[in-house]
């Protein structure tokens, strides 16, 4: 029997680093033997308790897996929905390892999703400190100028009073639709909607297409691969655990 601190507890499970177990416990998304955990202090028995992170039970990883997903539309980025909504565990049903998103695409969103067990890589690739590129291709409504490309790129206030910003490209335009490729560095929640709406140009359809310089390739909607040795190794490198 060993009684262990809840942050590091979950860094042993691969949810997430020790620091951003602390963001997962102040946004109430942790209980303890179906209990809300509250304060960052909180012990774990490994024998005996249930550790759950956003529904989902988590237990420590015996090996690290590395996964990337063509997330679908309409399956939420999440392992657990209390909803009943299809989550990406959906979409993994053949993999042997439980593995967690890294950072968050919407339910109505499609595109490139990187999961793994390996906490302190999740936790700084979905880190704004680490200004890990997300280029994202979008279909807004209206006639999207250069001049809202140039307002989003300069900065825009979003709902949370953060300012978000994206460099912008015009791709082409669609009847009464524009699309345009967004890149951004910090994916705060829903920020390109927001970004295109305070332009007046709201999203009607969004795809991710990169993260961290990894593309697709040949998945459909719903398929999935394990990354390479050579994949891992760049995307720790980009963030800076090549030495760990």
């Amino acid at each position: 029997m060993a009684t262990i601190r809840i942050n590091k507890y979950l860094s042993m499970c691969g949810v997430t680093s020790r620091r951003g177990a602390e963001a997962l416990i102040d946004q109430k998304r942790v209980t303890l033997n179906d209990q809300t955990v509250d304060k960052l202090g909180v012990v774990v028995n490994d024998e005996q308790d249930v550790v759950k992170v956003d529904g989902a039970e988590v237990s420590p990883v015996e090996k690290s897996v590395y996964v990337v997903l063509n997330k679908p539309r309409m399956v939420m980025t999440t392992l657990y929905d209390p909803f009943k909504r299809k989550t990406v565990l959906h979409c993994l049903k053949n993999l042997e390892h439980r593995v967690y998103p890294i950072g968050r695409l919407d339910y109505d969103a499609e595109g490139i999703l990187l999961l793994t067990n390996d906490g302190d890589l999740a936790f700084r690739l979905a880190h704004p400190r680490y200004k890990v590129p997300k280029i994202y291709e979008a279909r807004v409504h209206g006639h999207f100028t250069t001049e809202n490309g140039a307002a989003i790129k300069k900065g825009i206030r979003l709902d949370d009073g953060a300012v978000g910003h994206a460099d912008v490209a015009i791709l082409g335009f669609v009847g009464k639709m524009t699309r345009i490729r967004l890149t951004l560095t910090e994916g705060r929640k829903r920020e390109v909607k927001q970004l295109c709406k305070k332009v007046g140009h709201p999203v009607e359809l969004l795809r991710r297409v990169e993260f961290a310089g990894m593309v697709l390739k040949n998945l459909n909607p719903g398929q999935w691969r394990h990354l390479e040795d050579r994949e891992v190794t760049r995307l720790r490198q980009m963030v800076g655990l090549q030495q760990e």
